[in-house]
């Protein structure tokens, strides 16, 4: 996701809604997100879609180490031939 620019990407909900469509646009073609502010206080950030679904993609894929690192700690991985032998394995009997 790119940078957000102060001078550019934070609107109050007044502009918000005056010009809806084009600040839309702008999130699109920038794929910068929006801050909209309420009463001079932040108040929500308008995302692009795609843009927002790789941050939730990007999210997942953290966790998921996160969980990988905990179990190697635990002593709960197995070594990389052990592995690739219960994968080698599956997709045999798949077949």
């Amino acid at each position: 996701m790119k940078r957000i620019k102060f001078n550019q990407d934070i609107r109050p909900l007044s502009e918000f809604r005056a010009n809806t469509a084009a600040l839309i646009e702008q999130v699109r073609s920038t794929k910068r997100p929006m801050v909209i502010t309420q009463h001079g206080k932040s108040s929500a950030v308008i995302l692009d879609v795609q843009e927002y679904e790789s941050l939730i993609e990007k999210i997942e894929l953290l966790q998921e180490i996160q969980i990988a690192e905990s179990q190697l700690q635990q002593g709960l991985g197995i070594e990389h031939d052990e592995a690739k032998k219960q994968t080698l394995s599956r997709l045999r009997k798949k077949k």
